[in-house]
């Protein structure tokens, strides 16, 4: 609490403003020229969804304006694989690959077990067809059993050297430049921006607020169940190898709601296993308006090309009027260019 200045230091206070008053007042008026309006979105072509961006944020956020949003309703929750950073492949399973490749190296008696063999001999059939229980073997030795803080420095660590296969460049420099400044675009008009995905929430947290901009606190997603322990006297979260919430699909609007507690009237997702959809309609079910962004994987080039099977994400933004970003066509980069010398980096 700030305490109420005492009359010493108004007057310390008043008399510059006095002086500044007085100098104005006896100083002539020089005409200033114009400010150039600055570009919010200068990685986007002109297009429709670009147009549609502006349009919605200048609508919901001039007062008097019949769309007017009020600032504490100003939500917007963003998915985060193939939405925000590449998904080609999933980041979070080639972290899971790599804590895998580490544990069989101290054990190489974990290569006996079949889901181990699979997950390392890339064999999906297999993975598939044992379900769940292979999932969870999987996670209690990449994943669980550890404290929070020791899982957190794994992730810490593996953004520090690891390196997307194809594109060569660490993980942490992949973020979309459209997507970014999307984010900031709509933060610089009073939105809090989430993320929503069904990656996994300790995970994304290490490089949420350095990479997008958005704090740990703002990230929901996938999670294990975790206990509470004291250890040699030392209170901590330990990691069960239990799946907690799995934040996809039809959880993602129950999630948000219980992160959240109100409809983001923005959601952004991408399309690819359908996962964003339940979101989508979920923004777009508010009273009032808002709207909703689906990203298009359609550039082989610059970044990946891939479609759902059943092209439902694409189907459903044609039904309910979801405006799709292609990323061939409506952005003009991908990624940022590295840093000068630029190579793993601490999180």
């Amino acid at each position: 609490m700030t305490a109420f200045p005492t009359l010493r230091t108004a007057r310390a206070v008043a008399l510059p403003l006095l002086v500044l008053t007085a100098l104005a007042a006896s100083t002539p008026t020089i005409a200033q020229a114009p400010t150039a309006q600055v570009d919010p979105l200068p990685s986007w072509n002109e297009g429709a969804p670009r147009k549609a961006i502006l349009d919605f944020v200048k609508r919901v956020t001039t007062p008097g304006s019949p769309d007017f949003i009020p600032v504490e309703e100003r939500i917007a929750t963003f998915d985060n694989d193939g939405t925000l950073w590449p998904e080609q492949p999933v980041i979070q399973g080639a972290f899971a690959l790599m804590q895998l490749q580490k544990r069989v190296a101290k054990d190489p008696s974990l290569k006996q077990k079949p889901a181990v063999k699979a997950a390392l001999d890339g064999d999906l059939e297999y993975l598939t067809r044992a379900g769940e229980k292979a999932v969870l073997e999987l996670l209690a030795i990449t994943s669980a059993n550890m404290t929070n803080e020791q899982f957190d420095q794994e992730v810490r660590d593996f953004f520090q050297t690891a390196k997307h296969p194809k594109l060569g460049v660490p993980y942490t420099q992949l973020a979309y430049k459209p997507m970014v400044e999307l984010l900031e675009y709509l933060r610089a008009n009073g939105f809090r921006t989430y993320l929503c995905s069904g990656g996994g929430i300790d995970f994304m947290r290490v490089v949420s607020q350095r990479m997008y901009g958005i704090p740990p606190e703002q990230v929901i997603g996938s999670s294990l169940k975790k206990e509470f322990k004291t250890q040699n006297g030392k209170s901590e979260l330990w990691r069960k190898p239990e799946p907690g919430a799995v934040n996809d699909k039809e959880t993602k609007p129950v999630n948000i709601d219980l992160h959240i507690g109100k409809r983001p009237v923005l959601a952004a997702g991408n399309e690819r296993s359908g996962g964003d959809i339940a979101m989508l309609e979920y923004s777009q079910g508010r009273e009032g308006p808002s709207l909703q962004l689906l990203v298009n994987h359609d550039d082989g080039q610059r970044e990946f090309a891939y479609q759902e099977k059943d092209n439902a994400s694409l189907n459903a933004a044609r039904t309910h009027g979801w405006t799709v970003v292609s990323i061939k066509n409506d952005w003009k980069t991908v990624f940022a260019p590295p840093p000068p010398g630029a190579s793993g980096q601490k999180p």
